[in-house]
């Protein structure tokens, strides 16, 4: 898999949720803070405002995406006028299908604000450092021509969820997991390129680098040394050993051994792959090596981590 692929199998739990709700002026919906979790809105018809603490009003029009990488409360409005006086919407209480009018007494005709909204839980203790690197909010203006894969999974989206039929309920979560790696996309697409920047969305923008970065995640069993992987990005070992580091904040094994036990601290807790199967699938050829490797790294044995849920200790960052 790719990093991008990656980070998404790796920090996701649960399912996705999503609801299509629809809501006449004036109105207010309070988004609660939800550490942990990541949110997006769709503005599918219409239009509203973004409003958080601290920052000016955001408006939103038709085909407008919303992405809050670290679930920061927020409050969609349809006017900043209008105060926040609804209940907070709170993505635990809501089903995967949810349908919702602000007011039911109002004629089918009579003009709405209709939205797609939704959440993804992340597991803290295997966050990855790209995650942090992300802005608040992520603000995708509907451009024409623009996003065009993006755009399409909406629509995908929104019909699923406007008309569930047979089936819709394994279409739903696969999809939503499309519009994450999308959204994703287009936000690393757009920063811009520059010599001074460091940081993930740097890297992932820069060719040798990011090519040494899903070789690892491609193939994080075989051997790999700072030569090996400085061929994969197509320069020499020193040169690419000062660019990682100075993009990443830490040298290329270090980040290597960061996703191994990553990688088997998954495994441990979602399969019931024997301790020396996943010792060999992330780079170990004794079970012994990799028992003191993860030990080191996450402060308890393999088997202790497994029997626990992965719940005694926070797993250490690639930035640690």
């Amino acid at each position: 898999m790719d990093v991008l692929s990656d980070v998404i199998a790796v920090m996701r739990t649960g399912q996705p949720r999503s609801a299509r709700v629809a809501w006449h002026a004036p109105w207010a919906q309070q988004f609660a803070s939800m550490p942990g979790s990541a949110g997006f809105q769709v503005i599918l018809q219409g239009r509203c405002w973004l409003v958080q603490a601290g920052s000016e009003p955001v408006a939103l029009s038709t085909g407008d995406v919303v992405f809050r990488p670290h679930g920061r409360g927020h409050v969609l409005v349809d006017s900043p006028a209008t105060p926040a006086t609804g209940p907070a919407c709170d993505p635990d209480a809501q089903p995967t299908l949810h349908r919702h009018d602000s007011d039911t007494d109002r004629p089918a005709t009579a003009p709405a604000t209709i939205i797609l909204c939704g959440g993804y839980q992340f597991d803290t203790a295997r966050t990855h450092p790209l995650l942090p690197d992300l802005p608040e909010l992520i603000h995708l203006p509907a451009h024409l021509g623009r996003h065009p894969q993006l755009h399409a999974t909406v629509q995908l989206l929104g019909d699923e969820l406007s008309h569930p039929r047979l089936g819709t309920d394994a279409i739903v979560p696969a999809l939503l997991d499309t519009l994450l790696l999308h959204i994703l996309r287009a936000w690393l697409d757009g920063q811009p390129v520059r010599a001074a920047d460091t940081g993930w969305a740097a890297a992932l923008n820069d060719g040798p680098i990011a090519a040494a970065l899903n070789a690892m995640h491609r193939d994080p069993a075989r051997p790999w040394t700072v030569a090996a992987l400085a061929a994969e990005a197509g320069l020499s070992r020193t040169p690419f050993a000062r660019r990682f580091t100075a993009l990443l904040g830490q040298p290329p094994l270090t980040y290597l051994t960061w996703w191994r036990m990553t990688t088997a601290a998954r495994l441990l807790q979602e399969s019931d792959a024997a301790l020396n199967v996943i010792a060999t699938k992330v780079g170990y050829t004794s079970e012994f090596a990799f028992g003191n490797a993860f030990k080191r790294h996450h402060a308890v044995a393999p088997g202790r981590y497994r029997r626990s849920g992965g719940g005694l200790v926070p797993a250490r960052t690639a930035h640690e």
